[in-house]
């Protein structure tokens, strides 16, 4: 009788969590709560409420507020191709995308509630840091090199998000009056200068 040796070290094909469909459905959830009510309104009660489960899974799936907030904003920025734009007009491409991208609708939302939490939440202010310094840094190398890019990626972050809080967050009449071609114009030439000057450390 010929014994079937078993090879126990083999590992079967992995299959989904039975969970996944509750934790993606929470997730789901919690992004429109959050960019509905935004990080200090939104409550753990009310995301449970949306996705029709209770607080206690919510709970269970993501630990915290601020852990199921960190995990809602995983958000891609779909920064365009930049190797293919004419060197002189990255910057107006880069403002024009960064315009269209908060206005647009779920997206703009959720990136706005993303910014006014990071006023007051660290949870939230480092995955805001991380989204932008990361992603716009990878974009910016692709056509500038890798020397710099960090600080390129810091200074053009401080452009698109000093906008993004004066127009989406603050409300600055005026700011909110400007049509995209004047900011496109004003802030393009800046974002164009952060990619194309030299930044080197001034010495002295």
């Amino acid at each position: 009788m010929v014994q079937k040796v078993v090879n126990k070290s083999a590992k079967s094909p992995a299959r989904p969590r039975r969970s996944q469909p509750n934790r993606d459905r929470i997730l789901a959830a919690a992004r429109r709560v959050f960019a509905a009510q935004g990080y200090d309104r939104a409550t753990v009660r009310l995301v449970a409420a949306e996705a029709g489960t209770a607080p206690s899974m919510v709970i269970r799936y993501y630990g915290s507020k601020n852990e199921l907030f960190a995990a809602a904003v995983q958000f891609d920025l779909r920064l365009p191709d930049l190797t293919g734009v004419p060197r002189g007009e990255i910057g107006a491409c880069l403002t024009r995308h960064f315009l269209t991208r908060w206005e647009e609708a779920p997206s703009g939302g959720e990136l706005g509630a993303l910014v006014r939490a990071a006023i007051s939440t660290d949870a939230a202010r480092e995955r805001l840091i991380e989204i932008f310094q990361r992603q716009l840094q990878v974009s910016i190398a692709a056509i500038s090199g890798p020397e710099g890019a960090d600080r390129r990626a810091a200074l053009i972050s401080s452009q698109f998000l000093g906008i993004a809080l004066a127009r989406y967050v603050l409300a600055l009449p005026a700011c909110v009056a400007m049509d995209h071609d004047l900011i496109i114009a004003h802030v393009g030439a800046t974002v164009q200068a952060y990619l194309t000057k030299s930044i080197s450390p001034v010495n002295g």
